[in-house]
């Protein structure tokens, strides 16, 4: 059992990290820089411990550039505001997303700007013959290590790790939560204490100040765990932080 348990707890935690850490902080806000070839090393890794449920840089950061332009509006990509309910939200993202990962829509420049590529490499990892792959092994390892039934039910999670890391931050965290800073759309901070999402939960600092590096630190209690590995590669030349002039810290929270 423990076998289980710990896989897919460091899967959840290795497939987030690469997401808020490669694809959010880096593809869509470039919060931070690193050379060619480092970057294509992360290109790798987010394949490795993203597996059956791989996003593109490219379709990931085009997507939520344009979540930050049009939030909560008709044009947002995933909005509760305009999305009955949490499946029809992740659908319409998914349908919004392999549209632009496959380039079948044209999209506006100012989205396009410094978003990574790897053209040969994101076909492949985004190819079912990536995802049957990576689901296999999966199944491969419960069969070996499942010892009672129930945990074959989180075996389905694994296979959607990266649309339910984006929907547990775009449904809920635009709706519960505390705020703040006043933004021009429902983005909330849903955890005070961010031990589940690595730091995306603080969503109402993020699009208040998109660009930065660390989401949290506005409270004494929002810790960021992915910004404290950003500074570790920052610190040891792997990266490097844009300087982004901090923001005054709130009095208080709003309502």
């Amino acid at each position: 059992m423990k076998e289980i348990i710990i896989f897919f707890v460091a899967h959840w935690y290795l497939s987030l990290f690469f997401q808020t850490f490669f694809l959010h902080r880096y593809a869509s806000h470039r919060a931070f820089t690193m050379n060619k070839f480092t970057e294509r090393v992360f290109f790798v890794l987010t394949w490795i411990f993203q597996g059956s449920n791989y996003l593109s840089a490219y379709g990931y950061g085009i997507m939520h550039r344009m979540h930050h332009a049009f939030a909560d509006t008709p044009d947002d990509p995933h909005s509760p505001k305009y999305d009955e309910s949490i499946f029809k939200m992740m659908w319409k993202t998914k349908t919004i997303y392999s549209d632009i990962a496959n380039k079948r829509i044209t999209i506006d420049s100012r989205f396009t700007q410094d978003i990574p590529e790897w053209n040969w490499f994101d076909k492949f990892a985004r190819s079912w013959v990536s995802r049957i792959m990576w689901g296999g092994l999966y199944v491969l390892f419960y069969y070996q290590f499942a010892t009672a039934w129930w945990m074959w039910l989180l075996l389905p999670v694994q296979f959607l790790l990266s649309p339910i890391h984006g929907a547990i931050i775009n449904w809920f965290a635009h709706k519960y939560g505390y705020t703040n800073f006043k933004v021009g759309d429902t983005s909330k901070n849903f955890l005070p204490f961010d031990f589940l999402m690595m730091g995306e939960s603080y969503h109402n600092n993020h699009h208040k100040h998109g660009n930065r590096a660390n989401f949290g630190g506005f409270r004494w209690h929002e810790i960021d765990p992915t910004y404290l590995v950003i500074k570790v590669l920052d610190k040891v030349g792997i990266i490097k932080i844009n300087k982004y002039k901090p923001a005054e810290v709130p009095a208080k929270a709003i309502a």
